[in-house]
């Protein structure tokens, strides 16, 4: 890991410098949004941002929190770039197989500007390896637009309450229903499959929920197929935020906390079933901790 940590001149040259002490934590948040080949990738001085979609109905984003990192230094506002993910989380774990237990494989991540390629150096046990994935332009992402004010629902809880739940669920439904209300029965969790309705209820006064907003009953339905990527960020999860707005529309935002104690975020926003894609703008948006 030691060298890793060296400067080097080159290092002057980049638009943007991280280095993580263990290359895994970055793996796993990947792979809890990584349903699609590409994603787009935003960074500036909070952190970077990982962005996936698919058919426009649903969108997943990933933030690396610049204090994740031992080292991180952008010199532009913003660097944007699209990448294979399916590549990126591949060489993130290139020493998995050969790595014997609590070893850490340091990671230093470099990008020199537009058009050029994301250059990846990992150590591990004094072997370095360099890895160079190809960037390319990136492509707009939809905004969910999904302000506080028009928030009109909001349940956080503890992760376990949703594993559950998706594991009672009946998966062979084609959508999920999810009832939010200030009244009984606060929140259920509905399917309708082959073996008939399935339902999970929870209380405002669970101890698995910590916070409960509720203002109005809503009922909505989601494409399950849209919903079961989420999945891989709710095993990882320690809590989850679950909000609905005025329009329907549903976030999904995961509390993962890594080895060492540090708090990232993943989130999921997903269209209502019966809604046109056409009410959604398409603009780039920052992923806002919904647990502070």
């Amino acid at each position: 890991m030691a060298l890793l940590v060296q400067q080097t001149h080159e290092d002057d040259s980049y638009v943007l410098l991280a280095k993580l002490d263990n290359a895994r934590v970055m793996a796993n948040i990947l792979k809890a949004i990584h349903f699609k080949e590409t994603a787009s990738v935003y960074a500036s001085e909070n952190g970077l941002k990982f962005t996936v979609e698919d058919c426009k109905c649903v969108q997943a984003n990933a933030f690396l929190q610049a204090a994740l990192f031992t080292e991180f230094i952008i010199k532009e506002e913003t660097a944007c770039f699209k990448i294979n993910l399916t590549i990126l989380i591949e060489c993130l774990n290139i020493f998995s197989l050969s790595s014997s237990p609590g070893v850490m494989t340091a990671l230093k991540m470099c990008y020199s500007g537009y058009g050029t390629p994301l250059t990846l150096m990992l150590e591990e046990n004094g072997v370095l390896t360099d890895c160079s994935i190809k960037t390319q332009e990136p492509d707009e992402t939809l905004d969910f637009d999904f302000c506080s004010e028009n928030v009109i629902n909001k349940i956080i809880m503890k992760a376990e309450c949703l594993k559950e739940a998706f594991t009672e669920l009946d998966l062979t439904s084609d959508v999920l229903e999810i009832l939010m209300s200030p009244d009984r029965p606060y929140l259920r969790l509905s399917s309708f499959g082959n073996a008939g309705s399935t339902q999970a209820d929870y209380s405002k006064d669970s101890d698995m929920v910590e916070v409960f907003e509720c203002t109005r009953t809503t009922t909505n339905r989601f494409k399950i197929s849209l919903l079961k990527p989420s999945v891989r960020a709710l095993v990882l999860a320690c809590k989850v935020s679950v909000r609905t707005d005025t329009r329907g529309f549903l976030s999904l935002q995961f509390m993962i906390k890594a080895d060492d104690g540090q708090v990232t975020f993943v989130e999921y926003f997903v269209s209502v079933f019966f809604l046109l894609v056409t009410d959604i703008s398409v603009r780039s948006s920052r992923l806002i901790s919904d647990f502070c």
